[in-house]
């Protein structure tokens, strides 16, 4: 797949590797400086990766710290303020232009705002299962959504897939299966997840590197302020609102979740233009690792021997599709060498 999803929702574009030439200039100290340059690349662009994805993971605890804003207002509000802060920094970064072109551009446009929408979903529905004490839940979501990247593969971009992915896709189906017997009902929110942030990372394929990804994400917050900006207003006039109502530490906390949606994705993107489709594919593991973590550490909720048998069957799926990609890389590695050295 050409896309690697990201747990909160931000651009899961992959950026290609650092050319041989960024860390090297012809003359005899090239083919020491060249290694060392790729090395510091390689190097920032792990930690840029685990901070990414290290911050999405703990997100659960913000919006623990929230309560008792529910999801509609935590939404509502990270939209609004998300919105500004890439306004701040559009302008420092002078990027109105390219905002207004990806405005002008119907399909750009098109292509963001069907992923505004199937963000909102994700957003939305992340949030609810963590503020209902379902975050194991959710944290499956992202267990099982490279999974359903390899589904859409076939279904949508008519990818024909490798013995290894038939495999993992079909563990997939019996973990879900498992964990419907084990919470007596379909995991929805755990498939909302999956399929929605899917879809997403698809669309914004579709999109290109036609777009940075401040800019997607302006567009994306400017097709949701609208209604986010009416949900704010709603709740206040409703008197269901707990922006101004819970003293100034928590109207501060809402306020800064247009800083906590934007930096990691800066991050991801920092990561991104420095490491290959594969590393970036095994970094993203650390979000919902962390996520689980949390949920069953910090929030205690309960895990029954029949769900950590299902949540060991999605894990053998992901092993074995993580395998799969380790092994394609290698080949793919080797016969780009051989090329070269033909």
């Amino acid at each position: 797949m050409g896309f690697v999803p990201s747990p909160d929702g931000s651009s899961s574009l992959s950026a290609p590797a650092p050319s041989a030439a960024a860390g090297s200039s012809p003359g005899p100290s090239s083919p020491a400086a060249g290694p060392k340059a790729v090395d510091k690349e390689t190097t920032a662009g792990v930690l840029f990766g685990i901070a990414a994805y290290g911050l999405w993971g703990l997100l659960p605890l913000y919006f623990f710290v929230l309560m008792p804003a529910g999801a509609v207002e935590i939404v509502a509000n990270r939209v609004v303020w998300s919105l500004l802060f890439c306004a701040l920094l559009i302008t420092v970064t002078r990027a109105w232009p390219a905002l207004a072109q990806a405005l002008r551009n119907r399909a750009v446009f098109g292509s963001l705002a069907l992923a505004a929408l199937l963000i909102a979903v994700n957003w939305l529905t992340y949030t609810y299962g963590v503020t209902t004490g379902q975050a194991v839940e959710a944290s499956l979501g992202y267990f099982i959504n490279p999974l359903v990247s390899v589904l859409l593969g076939v279904f949508v971009l008519k990818e024909k897939l490798r013995p290894l992915q038939w495999a993992a896709v079909g563990i997939g189906f019996v973990a879900v299966g498992v964990l419907t017997y084990s919470y007596g009902k379909l995991p929805w929110i755990a498939l909302t997840l999956a399929f929605s942030f899917g879809l997403y990372g698809f669309v914004k394929k579709r999109v290109g590197p036609r777009v940075d990804a401040v800019t997607s994400l302006s567009v994306e917050t400017m097709v949701l302020a609208p209604f986010a900006a009416a949900t704010m207003i709603f709740l206040a006039a409703t008197g269901t609102d707990t922006l101004t109502t819970q003293g100034p530490g928590h109207f501060w906390l809402l306020v800064a979740s247009g800083v906590i949606t934007a930096v990691p994705l800066l991050f991801f993107g920092a990561s991104a233009r420095r490491l290959p489709m594969t590393t970036i594919g095994l970094l993203q593991y650390c979000a919902p690792v962390l996520q689980f973590i949390i949920a069953l550490v910090v929030f205690r909720e309960a895990m029954t021997v029949d769900r950590w048998i299902g949540f060991g069957v999605v894990w053998l799926a992901l092993a074995v599709l993580t395998v799969d990609m380790l092994g394609t890389a290698r080949r793919n590695s080797v016969a780009r060498r051989a090329k070269r050295g033909t």
